[in-house]
């Protein structure tokens, strides 16, 4: 139960920072569902902002995302990057 309330935190953590590091001005950290794919048409984010994602994941939570190949899996959605922040930290 205290992992579940750990990956809400990791959750909320990742949205705050997508929003503010990549300034989206009209889009609020509970506006994005954990599921809802982070590129497209819904945020607008872009081949710059993926760049910006793969740095600060890297540098706030210590997973390198190592190609694009890993990257387009594991930047589709707020639970594929939680997933991949737990499985690098081994929890």
């Amino acid at each position: 139960m205290n992992g579940s309330r750990i990956v809400m935190t990791l959750k909320a953590q990742l949205k705050k920072l997508i929003v503010e590091e990549l300034n989206l001005t009209d889009i609020r950290a509970e506006d994005i569902g954990d599921d809802d794919p982070l590129f497209g048409d819904k945020f607008g984010l872009d081949s710059i902002d993926a760049v910006e994602l793969v740095f600060q994941i890297k540098a706030q939570f210590g997973a390198e995302i190592k190609n694009m190949k890993e990257g387009r899996s594991v930047l589709r959605s707020i639970n594929t990057i939680s997933a991949f922040i737990e499985k690098r930290r081994g929890a």
